[in-house]
């Protein structure tokens, strides 16, 4: 069943820092959202990578966290906030590969540092706020492709 996508849509996730049982349920519920909107496959692709990534950085290395969202016929926009220490060198942390996850995350296949290069990979626009000690906020806008839409609703 699809919903009427002429409104805006919102919604949030709170996360906590550590939860990795449930990592994923956050992306994963997001992204059933958008199918049951009919938001077109590319656009549901981008924004479940760009959310999961966003997701497992606040169980990673936060305390605790919310993952916001806003759903317009325009574009998705997602809001990670959390409470973690902050990113000291912002520049650093955007190079694939580079991480400061302690050893027994990277022995569990997470920290390989991929999540805030892949973040603004999937993202239109990517902002990033980190103050240390405090923690970080991360903004992705991820502008849906209204042929892509088009098309789709022809399918369906």
């Amino acid at each position: 069943m699809k919903e009427d996508l002429s409104k805006t849509i919102e919604g949030s996730f709170h996360i906590v820092g550590g939860d990795f049982i449930r990592a994923g349920e956050a992306s994963t519920a997001l992204k059933k959202q958008l199918i049951d909107l009919g938001i077109e496959e590319e656009t549901i692709r981008k924004v479940s990578i760009a959310t999961f990534e966003a997701e497992m950085n606040i169980i990673i290395y936060a305390t605790a966290g919310i993952i916001r969202y806003t759903i317009t016929p325009e574009e998705i926009t997602i809001i990670a906030e959390d409470m973690g220490p902050g990113i000291e060198d912002i520049e650093l942390a955007m190079q694939e590969g580079y991480s400061t996850a302690p050893d027994w995350v990277r022995e569990m296949g997470w920290g390989a540092g991929m999540g805030l290069p892949n973040m603004k990979k999937n993202s239109d626009i990517f902002r990033i706020e980190s103050v240390v000690g405090e923690g970080t906020t991360v903004e992705m806008v991820i502008r849906r492709k209204k042929d892509d839409h088009s098309r789709n609703s022809r399918e369906a």
